[in-house]
């Protein structure tokens, strides 16, 4: 049987591979975020530890020995063994994970009501839903793939469009008594609602209207919380499609006229170029696909 319990410090061990590749204790130092003091300790430590001189020095020069020589290249091996064994478990734990990015208006009021039903298709798969106003650093986030609401211009990065979206005014069935607007003239004197980057004007003059565009009030700056604002009563608010069907479905907006402006954006997968390689994201992407095509 082997024994473990009288292993070298392994901590000294990588200190002395990195010294010995290098030939150098400052450059092994800044390899693995060490001082040259400690790199120096540690292989002096271990060249006690063993009996055996592994570097011969000469002042601040230093020369690897035919025994440290030998010794590296065994604990080279042996680091690499440890390094594609790590490396397979993480690949499987990454297989039985999937990480998504959405803004929040979309990941609150289309996504996650839907995303139960990829689950279930994939009961042994962990599955992240963040939600961010701007896109992600995928490689230094952990995420596999995205949905963005924009023009598709997204540098070093896959683009797909699927899906477009329109606007048109919602409203509580209670705001104003019950009282709502009949033509879109009458809504000069109702309280509109406004979120950013989503002009009212556009929408007025496809209704053949010369209102300028509101101003004074609350700006929100999310879809769903403006929404939600229409929800409580709080006035009329340009929905838009994706966001706010779910309430008009279950009956807490309303829809306002058939006047509809197609917005000047759309909704993109984006994902790195390599990120289709991994089965969870191609099942992602084609369980989201046919989703939008059930619409």
């Amino acid at each position: 049987m082997n024994d473990f319990r009288h292993l070298p410090n392994l901590a000294a061990l990588r200190a002395f591979e990195a010294a010995a590749r290098h030939q150098n204790f400052s450059r092994a130092a800044d390899e693995i975020h060490l001082t040259h003091g400690a790199i120096s300790h540690q292989v002096r430590a271990l060249e006690e530890e063993l009996g055996v001189q592994l570097f011969s020095r000469h002042g601040k020069r230093i020369t690897i020995t035919n025994d440290g020589e030998q010794f590296a290249t065994a604990i080279r091996s042996a680091l690499e063994d440890i390094a594609r064994a790590a490396n397979v478990l993480k690949g499987r734990q990454q297989q039985k994970r999937l990480a998504i990015t959405a803004l929040p208006s979309f990941a609150a009021r289309w996504l996650s009501p839907r995303l139960g039903r990829f689950i279930d298709q994939h009961p042994g798969l962990e599955v992240s839903l963040q939600s961010s106003n701007h896109l992600t650093d995928f490689g230094r986030e952990s995420i596999d793939i995205g949905i963005r609401f924009g023009n598709g211009d997204y540098p070093g990065l896959k683009s797909e469009h699927i899906m477009d979206d329109t606007y048109y005014p919602v409203v509580s069935p209670h705001f104003n008594g019950g009282h709502l607007p009949a033509t879109p003239a009458e809504m000069a004197q109702a309280h509109l609602l406004r979120c950013d980057r989503e002009p009212w004007e556009p929408w007025f003059r496809a209704a053949g209207l010369s209102n300028p565009e509101p101003t004074g009030g609350l700006i929100f700056q999310d879809s769903s919380m403006l929404a939600r604002a229409a929800v409580d009563g709080q006035g009329i608010a340009l929905g838009r499609h994706a966001i706010v069907q779910s309430d008009i479905r279950n009956g807490s907006l309303v829809r306002l006229f058939d006047i509809v402006l197609p917005s000047p954006v759309s909704y993109y997968l984006v994902y790195p170029a390599n990120a289709l390689e991994r089965p969870q994201v191609r099942a992602f992407r084609t369980w989201l696909l046919e989703e939008i095509a059930a619409e």
